[in-house]
């Protein structure tokens, strides 16, 4: 079952390049334009989400937002820029539905005062 799996998860980038290569091969854009625009663009979501995850701590350690909501969506755009490093068209398309994917969860996990008093006794 390990071997399976193994093949499985190894077998992905190859079956993902070629689909790539027939694509791009299609639409007469080079292979390397495609490889090269998604390697940069992930480059700059896994950028722009390290400054945004120290924010989003920060306040977060102020009671100003909710932890967990921070955490799942610093994660999904990881992810999603890790997806769109890797070489090919199909993991790039399931980064993209990842960034499109609005996961927000719920206000239940949000902090709430009701004396509307949002600070922390010292």
């Amino acid at each position: 079952m390990r071997f399976v799996v193994l093949a499985i998860l190894l077998s992905l980038p190859v079956v993902d390049l070629y689909v790539t290569s027939r694509i791009a091969r299609l639409t007469g854009v080079p292979l390397w334009l495609w490889l090269a625009g998604s390697f940069l663009l992930g480059l700059a979501v896994l950028r722009n989400e390290r400054v945004e995850f120290r924010m989003r701590t920060v306040g977060a350690l102020h009671g100003e937002q909710p932890r967990l909501r921070g955490m799942v969506d610093s994660g999904r755009k990881v992810l999603a820029a890790f997806l769109l490093i890797l070489p090919g068209i199909v993991s790039d398309l399931a980064a993209l539905l990842l960034l499109a994917l609005p996961l927000n969860v719920g206000p239940a996990y949000a902090r709430f005062d009701p004396r509307g008093d949002n600070t922390f006794p010292s």
